[in-house]
């Protein structure tokens, strides 16, 4: 029997579910979130005993013998258990471009032996009635009333108030604001350990403190005594672009507010745009568009080779209503991995499972995949070769973290590196006696998250609060809060909040942030994608630096595209141009006119004024895009190509500023072009400067002033101009 139970949040929706399974001997329910898994175990457990629950997530496992009650997260969902009852929560993330494939996955073949129910939203209502014909629906009713109040300032925030930003530095910023107005405030992010969270709304629940600071993990079922939600903005990164939150999310987040048969209000936060009024009535009504697709990755894989593993992942589907999904984590670090000559030279079906099972670690860290790769690196070498990892080696990673000291984002960053840990420790086969790491690392994130707690109080719950002035507790941690004046602190906020333009990019490759280097652009995978190498001081903390990192990566990013945005060209259905442009990025902007000839060849009209309206010169020897080599764009062309090239290559030196320069001994034609020079007998000529000399008579045109050169080198340089030129002047 499958049955949808849809409707808004406060619907009760999770308690149906959980007292339904109940009714059975034995049942499973994929929830969204670690933390919420935590939540219902806790539930569970209390009313039938730990002993007859099972607890299963990426990080954490508690199976007893003879459980028959599994909840975990939905990705950690058993495949191979055969429970009676089996339901999986908030099933509308089908649409969700990161997570969406696992939850289609679930909708399409995870089964209870007698009942099955999927709970979310009614938007997903016609996407389940069509996947699943037989589907029974029932909708539930709000139990209370949410109503929409109009705006509010942090000063006007009504108490009993939770504030939902998208972003961990808006948290921040809010968080403090709070603290200096309203006496402080609780922190909620979906980062945080269950422990740390657990502590942090046990803070907001006691009244303590009167807000609550959050990121929309509070959205996903958590259940907390809100009064009214307070949107800080309605834009997020969604770990693919920046885009505006669908109605539907925004039902999510606002519907927190209210709880059982208590009302709820919410609103936006100044100076946040008030909501229009077409979204207010949809968030109040509870109606929302439906739901037209759910992502879907192939879960049938061939481990045949790595071609074959690949070309499974990638498999679409059949159903227009099924989207495939957008390449993850896992399948990025993959294709780092399968460049590696361990692995392209070929490897075995056994090694190849290994590998991707080791790509699929939780990039908990957010590096970026080629770091992420090399990072796990190291495990995979360790199951291929011996089919287990190092006890000690894992051992001496784990005990690296054991430190509790510095601020709130050091303790973030290794509370996330022992999440990894965890997890590897709770992979089947991976150890041969993984209990006693499994006890170490729980035990470590405790103490990481009790640390970790004291700092968010110390930082975002004002000590001289009249709530607490009547302890007299000299000793409290909120007694360093007196001064915030830490000049390290500040560096770091303002470097990790840098505008692009204060991020300074020099001709030797450095980053510079305020006159101090902060990084060095270095050799990456390809000429289009080079790396950082980070310069900071010493004082800078790991977590700091983290951060640093993110910002200083995604202004990596940004060069890149400014980098590539005059190679893009209009008329995208165009074969011929998409080679072409294809051709210009790999070359940095320039291409050799007999390399690019067959895509020239085939164009047509209306594709050649395409190519001309975006700024390609299509010239006798050399096919460019002119504003690659304006000064902006030019300097991080240069860096990009010298960050390729070894120290003692001849082009090192050269400066893509000159226009002509004789031609250093050993200089590579190919690698010449990258920099924009076209190389002849004796001298390295930019191909816009050749273009011109080609274009015209050599006795017209004063070369040697031009190009500052001496007459005699000028004379050398007519000389070296390619015969096609000398040809033309003949007839």
């Amino acid at each position: 029997m499958l049955v949808a139970v849809l409707g808004p949040t406060n619907t009760g929706k999770t308690h149906r579910a959980i007292e339904r399974m109940l009714e059975f001997d034995s049942g499973v329910i994929g929830l969204p979130l670690r933390l919420l898994a935590r939540e219902v175990y806790d539930r569970v457990s209390t009313r039938v005993g730990e002993q007859a629950v099972a607890l299963v997530t990426g990080e954490e496992k508690r199976v007893p013998p003879r459980a028959r009650y599994w909840v975990c997260t939905t990705e950690a969902m058993p495949r191979d258990a055969r429970a009676e009852f089996l339901a999986v929560d908030e099933i509308q993330l089908v649409g969700h471009p990161e997570r969406g494939h696992v939850f289609t996955e679930r909708m399409l073949h995870a089964r209870g032996t007698r009942e099955t129910w999927f709970l979310g939203a009614a938007s997903v209502e016609g996407l389940l009635r069509r996947q699943l014909p037989d589907l029974e629906v029932v909708k539930l009713p709000r139990l209370s009333e949410l109503r929409h109040i109009g705006p509010s300032s942090l000063r006007t925030l009504p108490k009993r108030s939770a504030v939902v930003a998208f972003s961990m530095p808006e948290v921040y910023r809010l968080a403090d604001a709070l603290r200096r107005r309203r006496g402080g405030a609780a922190v909620v992010l979906g980062a945080l350990s269950p422990r740390v969270r657990n502590a942090q709304v046990a803070l907001y629940q006691a009244g303590e403190v009167d807000f609550l600071v959050a990121t929309d993990a509070i959205g996903m079922g958590l259940n907390l005594d809100i009064d009214h939600v307070a949107l800080a903005g309605t834009v997020k990164f969604d770990g693919f672009e920046t885009r505006e939150l669908e109605p539907n999310e925004l039902a999510q987040i606002a519907g927190r507010a209210g709880r059982h048969l208590r009302d709820g209000t919410f609103g936006t936060l100044n100076p946040e745009p008030e909501l229009s009024r077409g979204l207010v009535q949809m968030l109040e009504q509870h109606r929302f568009p439906a739901q037209r697709f759910a992502y879907y990755r192939n879960a049938e894989l061939d481990y045949t080779s790595v071609r074959a593993l690949l070309a499974s992942l990638a498999r679409r589907p059949r159903d227009d209503s099924l989207r495939p999904s957008p390449e993850g984590d896992d399948i990025e670090v993959l294709r780092c991995m399968v460049k590696r000559p361990a692995v392209a030279e070929g490897i075995d079906e056994a090694s190849l499972r290994a590998l991707w099972d080791i790509c699929r670690v939780p990039n908990y860290e957010k590096r970026l995949p080629e770091h992420q790769a090399e990072a796990l690196w190291p495990l995979f070498e360790q199951l291929a070769r011996d089919g287990r990892l190092s006890l000690p080696y894992v051992e001496e990673r784990v005990r690296r973290l054991e430190k509790f000291e510095g601020d709130m984002h050091a303790l973030m960053d290794r509370l996330a590196q022992i999440r990894t840990w965890t997890y590897v420790s709770h992979q089947s086969g991976w150890l041969a006696s993984p209990q006693t790491l499994q006890e170490r690392t729980r035990a470590l994130e405790d103490k990481l998250s009790d640390a970790l707690h004291e700092r968010l109080l110390e930082r975002f719950v004002d000590p001289n609060d009249k709530r607490r002035r009547a302890s007299g507790n000299a000793s409290s941690p909120f007694a360093v809060l007196a001064t915030n004046t830490d000049e390290h602190a500040r560096w770091v906020e303002r470097l990790v909040e840098a505008s692009f333009d204060e991020l300074v990019l020099e001709p030797s490759g450095a980053l510079s942030f305020a006159g101090e280097q902060v990084a060095r652009i270095v050799r990456g995978q390809s000429r289009l994608r080079p790396t950082l190498k980070l310069r900071l001081p010493d004082w800078v903390e790991r977590g700091a630096s983290q951060r640093i990192e993110r910002r200083l990566t995604a202004h990596l990013r940004d060069l890149g595209t400014q980098l590539l945005a005059p190679l893009s060209i209009e008329v995208s259905d165009s074969a011929p141009l998409r080679g072409l442009s294809y051709q210009l990025e790999q070359g940095l902007g320039t291409v050799s006119r007999q390399q690019a000839n067959a895509q020239l060849s085939a164009l047509s009209e209306r594709e050649r004024s395409a190519l001309q309206e975006s700024g390609i010169v299509v010239g006798r020897q050399t096919v460019f895009a002119r504003a690659s080599l304006e000064d902006e764009v030019l300097r991080i062309r240069e860096v990009w190509l010298k960050a390729w090239l070894d120290k003692d290559d001849p082009l090192a030196a050269v400066s893509p500023e000159a226009l002509v320069l004789r031609k250093p001994r050993g200089a590579d034609s190919e690698l010449a072009l990258a920099l924009g020079f076209v190389a002849l007998a004796s001298f390295l000529v930019r191909c816009d400067a050749l273009e011109w000399l080609l274009a015209r008579e050599p006795q017209d045109a004063p070369i040697a002033a031009r190009f500052g050169l001496e007459e005699a080198d000028a004379q050398a340089l007519v000389r070296e101009l390619p015969s096609r030129k000398r040809r033309r002047r003949r007839r």
